[in-house]
């Protein structure tokens, strides 16, 4: 997985078939010992970490298992929770509105031979940007240890 993308993808290839690999996840998910928490729709799976390790930072994996020829594909898409992930959206959403709006005021009150001092906004607002990206990073490598926990677990299952 590589350390820049914010929601990892990963590919499993497994001898298995589909509904095997989903019937092994249904019964290692209601063990009473189970480490993580999930649900099964279908093919979709939502594997998630339980409350008693669970922080602000805790990833969580949604995959879906795909019938192929020689057994199944597992794709999973680990990322932060729903509403962590649409926080981070609005952010860049927000900031990247903010800077083309003050770029497009700026420059054209600098175009116009008016006052233009809303462009020394330009740069305060990239840095805000900056170190919105850096804290996702940041919690990305806070939450690493439990995406390697989840990404084994499914390794472990889809296994023959």
């Amino acid at each position: 997985m590589s350390t820049l993308e914010i929601r990892p993808r990963f590919e499993l290839n497994s001898p298995l078939n589909k509904n095997e690999i989903l019937r092994r996840l249904d019964e290692a998910l209601k063990k009473p010992e189970a480490y993580f928490k999930g649900y099964i729709t279908d093919w979709h799976v939502v594997l998630k970490i339980p409350l008693v390790d669970d922080h602000f930072w805790s990833p969580q994996l949604s995959m879906d298992v795909v019938e192929k020829e020689d057994g199944a594909t597992i794709y999973g898409l680990i990322g932060p929770k729903p509403s962590v992930w649409l926080m981070f959206v609005f952010f860049y959403f927000f900031l990247g509105f903010t800077l083309m709006v003050v770029a497009v005021i700026g420059f054209s009150r600098y175009n116009l031979g008016l006052s233009s001092g809303i462009l020394w906004l330009l740069p305060l607002l990239s840095v805000v940007l900056i170190l919105v990206y850096l804290s996702a990073n940041f919690g990305k490598k806070l939450g690493r240890d439990q995406m390697e926990k989840l990404v084994l677990f499914v390794k472990e299952i889809s296994e023959s």
